[in-house]
């Protein structure tokens, strides 16, 4: 007679999509943006890969925003940290305020997590470590995508069907596995969608080629950027064929040589009057996990 197990197994499954990498979202001045990701929120600027004055690719954990420069991207709804030091947060947030003034930065406090605007729009949502985000103690845990009415259940098929990696849906979001302990979830809106300005997400997929045939069987392959990557905008109904919405995504391989790479975090805290050494490195690998 099989034994009943006091755990739900399914709760450490991981789909073919293993790894919700980056943000991409065009930023016309890094000035403004050192201001806000370096010393608003407290991530790093990656100290060793693009580091001149076209982009600038900022460190939250092991995930990043890249911010080429160029006419402002915003994202068509929010991302989700986790950064821990709420009061810390906050008063860093104020103290770039005067940098910002003109900006659409803007920034409140809430029962579970802090709201943030970035200068040119984009929205976040900070959370504090916790057993809601079990693990994680600096990163980037989940996007939210507004998409038109009706669109959920389509959505969740393809990223079943096509990208193989386990999604749900309800009557208005598809909730889709992009990593252990992320996840991408559309939100269906009545409102308009602003047009859509280019701006990507970057996933790592287990099973590469597979998706790649069913994309290029489905004409949704927009770019073959080498050996490692290829890119697609478009995400359909794969019953219907009818395109949903548009979020172009940049796939890697495993073999990606950027794949699990390690990134530095400082600590924001540590400053030239208060180092200490051994201190200076934010803390995000994963918390101790309660059995």
């Amino acid at each position: 007679m099989a034994r009943k197990s006091k755990y739900d197994r399914a709760v450490e499954d991981l789909g073919n999509v293993v790894f919700l990498e980056h943000l991409n979202v065009k930023a016309p001045d890094q000035r403004l943006s050192t201001i806000f990701y370096v010393m608003g929120l407290g991530l790093t600027r990656d100290p060793y890969l693009v580091t001149g004055v076209a982009n600038m690719w900022i460190n939250c954990g092991k995930s990043q925003f890249h911010l080429p420069t160029g006419p402002a991207q915003v994202l068509r709804g929010l991302t989700g940290l986790v950064i821990p030091g709420r009061e810390a947060l906050l008063k860093r947030l104020e103290m770039v305020q005067p940098d910002l003034a003109g900006t659409l930065f803007k920034f409140s406090a809430k029962k579970d997590y802090v709201e943030v605007t970035c200068p040119w729009g984009n929205r976040l949502k900070i959370h504090e470590p916790g057993p809601k985000f079990p693990g994680m103690m600096l990163g980037m845990p989940y996007m939210e995508v507004d998409a038109p009415k009706g669109s959920a259940s389509g959505i969740a098929r393809f990223y079943q069907e096509i990208l193989d990696t386990p999604a749900t849906s309800t009557k208005n979001t598809a909730t889709v596995s992009v990593g252990p302990g992320q996840k991408l979830v559309f939100k269906e809106t009545t409102k308009m969608l602003p047009e859509y300005d280019g701006h990507h997400v970057a996933i790592y997929l287990a099973n590469f080629s597979g998706p790649y045939q069913k994309l290029l069987k489905l004409g949704l392959v927009t770019e073959e950027s080498d050996q490692h990557q290829y890119r697609f905008l478009d995400i359909v109904d794969p019953k219907s064929k009818k395109t949903l919405v548009r979020l172009e995504h940049e796939v890697r391989s495993m073999r990606h040589p950027l794949y699990a790479r390690e990134h530095t975090n400082r600590n924001p805290a540590i400053s030239n009057r208060t180092y200490a050494p051994g201190h200076q490195d934010a803390v995000y690998a994963s918390a101790p996990v309660s059995l």
